[in-house]
C-alpha cells in the first residue's frame, strides 16, 4: 500500500503521522524536547533535538501503522515558523536556533523598518510589518551582537527546512513558511531582492523557494537507512504550521475560514488574491495552496485566558472536577451557560500576554470591566469566553473590511470541543461553525500535501475534498447575534480607552 508521513517540528515536540492514499490516519508518534531561555525573553532550541525526535518518531509511526519502509512514498514537513537555524560552510549548526517566541529583537525591528524606508514601505515590499518573532530581525541581531558567529554563516534555514536538509541534503523552503521571514516578496512568491539589499544581506544565505506540494528532493541514502525507509521516498515543500493546519481543516477555497482555540487563538482565511492590511494589523502570507494567499490574525491568550482563570481562581472547582473524574473546563462552561449573553454587563479583555491582532501592543493587559456585587464565578467565566471570541472577531472584521468572504467557520483546537463555545462563535461571527472528521492539525495537512506531490491527487483542493468532511454544524442564534452585534463596539472601545493607561502601568516602579 502507498502511505505518506506528515512530520511537524513543534516547539514542545515533534509529531509524526502516517496516512494512506485516502487520507485515513494509520498511526501517530511523537517525541518531546526542551526549550531554553538563557536570558529573560530569549527562547532557543538545539536543532539536533529535532533530528533525534524525527529519528525516533518516524520508525515508531511506521511500525505502529504496520507498514514496511518501501510503503512510504512521500513525506510532508511542517513546523514552528520564523525560527533561525544558522549553518556554516560545512553544514554545522553555529549556535542554538532562535525561536518564534524570542523577544530579543525589538531594536532590530526598528532598524529594518528604517533601512527599507519606513514601516509602510516594508509592508509594501513583504506584506507585513517587522515583528520580533520574524526571521529577518534575528539575522540582523546576530550581525549586531554576535559578529564572530555571523561571519561564519553560509545558510539560514527555518526549523522544518533544517530537517529537510538532513533528510535530503537540499537547501529548500516553501512559500508559506518563507512568508514569515520578512524577506519574501509575498506578491510574487520569491525572495525580495530590494529588502535583502536594503539590509545588506546576500541572497545566497537563503534556500530555494518552492510551492508547498512541489517535490524538493528524495531521501538520501544515509537518511533512508536511519529511518528504515527508501531513497524512492520524496519530500515535498510542506508548510508552516499555521498554513499546514489550515490545509488539514480544508481551508483551501474562498469563504471558508478556520478558528483555532488553543493557548493562543488564530483566525485563518484563504484568499485567491493578494490582499493586505495597510495598517499591518494582520499577517498576509502565501498559502500552501499553489498560487494563493492567506491572512491570519492572532490572539495571544485565548484558551490560555481560561487556563489562567482555572489556575488562579478556581481551585475549589478544580478539586471537585478531579473528585468527579470530570474535565474542569466542562464545569466552567456549564456554569457560564447559566448566565445570559453579555454576562450581565461584564466584559473581559483577554490581553494577559499583551496582544498581537489587531493591536500589536506588548503593554496591553487583561481586565474585567463592569464588575458589580451581582456578579460571581459564572459571570466571570462567561465574560472570559466572550472576551476571547470578541478578540477573534477583531480579526474577522478586518478580513471583512478587505472584502474577504466568510460563509463558514471551521473550529479546531481544544476550544472547539466545547459546544457552548462553538455556539458563541456562531452567534458572534454571524456564520455557521462546523467541526471536521480530522483533528490531527499541521501533520495531517502536510501528509496530504505529500499525497499530491506523489500524484495521488491533482492538487490540494482535490485531496481535501476527498479526505475531509464535516462532522457537526452550529447555526447562529438570531437573538444572541443581535446582542453581540450591539456589544462588540463597546468591547472595541474599552481597549482604546485603556491603551495609554496600560502603558502607564508598565512604567510604574
Amino acid at each position: 500500500m502507498n502511505a505518506y508521513l506528515g512530520i511537524d517540528i513543534g516547539t514542545s515536540g515533534t509529531k509524526v503521522l502516517a496516512i494512506d492514499a485516502q487520507g485515513k490516519v494509520l498511526s501517530v508518534a511523537s517525541r518531546e524536547y526542551p526549550c531554553y531561555a538563557p536570558k529573560p525573553l530569549w527562547s532557543e532550541q538545539d536543532p539536533e533535538d529535532w533530528w533525534q525526535a524525527v529519528l525516533a518518531a518516524v520508525p515508531e509511526a511506521v511500525a505502529k501503522a504496520g507498514l514496511s519502509g518501501c510503503d512510504v512514498k512521500g513525506i510532508g514537513l511542517s513546523g514552528q515558523m520564523h525560527g533561525s537555524v544558522f549553518l556554516d560552510r560545512q553544514d554545522k549548526v553555529i549556535r542554538p536556533a532562535i525561536l518564534w517566541n524570542d523577544q530579543r529583537t525589538a531594536a532590530e525591528c526598528q532598524e529594518i523598518e528604517q533601512a527599507v524606508g519606513g514601516r509602510d514601505k516594508l509592508i509594501e515590499l513583504v506584506a507585513n510589518p517587522a515583528m520580533s518573532g520574524f526571521t529577518a530581525p534575528k539575522i540582523v541581531w546576530l550581525r549586531n551582537n554576535e559578529p564572530e558567529n555571523f561571519d561564519k554563516v553560509a545558510k539560514v534555514l527555518l526549523p522544518k527546512d533544517e530537517i529537510r536538509r538532513r533528510l535530503t541534503g537540499e537547501y529548500a523552503t516553501e512559500v508559506s513558511d518563507a512568508s514569515g521571514t520578512l524577506l519574501l516578496d509575498v506578491a510574487h512568491r520569491r525572495w525580495s531582492q530590494e529588502t535583502l539589499s536594503a539590509l545588506g544581506l546576500d541572497s545566497s544565505l537563503l534556500p530555494t523557494v518552492y510551492e508547498s506540494e512541489d517535490t524538493t528532493g528524495k531521501l538520501s541514502a544515509s537518511a533512508a537507512e536511519a529511518l528504515g525507509l527508501t531513497t524512492d521516498c520524496i519530500v515535498v515543500g510542506g508548510a508552516g504550521d499555521c498554513a499546514a493546519g489550515a490545509v488539514g481543516n480544508g481551508i483551501v477555497r474562498p469563504g471558508v475560514t478556520s478558528t483555532s482555540l488553543g493557548t493562543s487563538g488564530v483566525v485563518f482565511v484563504h484568499s485567491d488574491e493578494l490582499k493586505y492590511d495597510k495598517a499591518g494589523r494582520i499577517h498576509t502570507f502565501c498559502h500552501a495552496v499553489r498560487g494563493k494567499w492567506h491572512m491570519m490574525g492572532v490572539t495571544l491568550s485565548a484558551a490560555g485566558s481560561l487556563q489562567w482563570f482555572r489556575n488562579a481562581l478556581c481551585q475549589e472547582l478544580w478539586q471537585r472536577a478531579k473528585e468527579q473524574g470530570r474535565d474542569i473546563y466542562e464545569l466552567l462552561t456549564a456554569e457560564a451557560s447559566q448566565t445570559r449573553q453579555g454576562a450581565d454587563g461584564l466584559f473581559f479583555l483577554p490581553y494577559l500576554s499583551g496582544e498581537r491582532t489587531p493591536h500589536a501592543d506588548p503593554y496591553a493587559r487583561g481586565a474585567f470591566i463592569g464588575l458589580t456585587l451581582a456578579h460571581d464565578r459564572r459571570h466571570m467565566a462567561r465574560a472570559i469566553l466572550e472576551g476571547v471570541v470578541y478578540s477573534l472577531r477583531d480579526s474577522v472584521e478586518i478580513f471583512r473590511s478587505l472584502n474577504v468572504p466568510i460563509s463558514e467557520i471551521r473550529a479546531s483546537g481544544g476550544g472547539a470541543k466545547s459546544a457552548f463555545w462553538r455556539q458563541m462563535q456562531a452567534d458572534m461571527f454571524g456564520s455557521p461553525v462546523t467541526t471536521l472528521n480530522s483533528e490531527e492539525g499541521p501533520a495531517y495537512g502536510v501528509a496530504l500535501l505529500a499525497t499530491v506531490g506523489a500524484g495521488e491527487y491533482n492538487n490540494i483542493e482535490e485531496a481535501c475534498d476527498a479526505t475531509i468532511s464535516r462532522k457537526s454544524q452550529t447555526e447562529p442564534n438570531q437573538e444572541a447575534q443581535t446582542y453581540y452585534d450591539q456589544a462588540f463596539p463597546v468591547y472595541q472601545r474599552l481597549y482604546q480607552a485603556l491603551k495609554e493607561e496600560f502603558r502607564a502601568i508598565a512604567q510604574l516602579p
